[in-house]
């Protein structure tokens, strides 16, 4: 089984940080792409950021200059810091990882969520 546990979300005022990180853990034979994805209360999931293998990086518009993804593969772990933060980056924000499980089996996992909560 593979798990994806994400932590770093909070309440933070608007023009502010916040950071969160994703750390994969199970029988991981390798992780492909990871990626965070939002949900705000009334919308449809978005991709916010995705990382590939090859280090290949994509921002959704409204988040590009503020966001960055980045990766530590020894640690299985994936961050996205968020800079500059706006009430409407207020969602539930989810971390997303491609995994090729050991005995081949390749699946998409999901964590759990993280609330980021921005005030004006």
């Amino acid at each position: 089984q593979v798990q994806l546990v994400e932590s770093g979300g909070g309440l933070v005022q608007a023009g502010g940080s916040l950071r969160l990180s994703c750390a994969a853990s199970g029988d991981i034979s390798r992780i492909n792409a990871m990626g965070w994805y939002r949900q705000a209360p009334g919308k449809q999931r978005e991709l916010v950021a995705a990382l590939s293998s090859g280090g290949t990086i994509n921002y959704v518009d409204s988040v590009k200059g503020r966001f960055t993804i980045s990766r530590d593969n020894a640690k299985n772990t994936v961050y996205l810091q968020m800079n500059s933060l706006k009430p409407e980056d207020t969602a539930v924000y989810y971390c997303n990882a491609d995994v090729s499980r050991i005995g081949g089996l390749r699946w998409t996992y999901w964590g759990q969520g993280t609330q980021v909560t921005v005030s004006s």
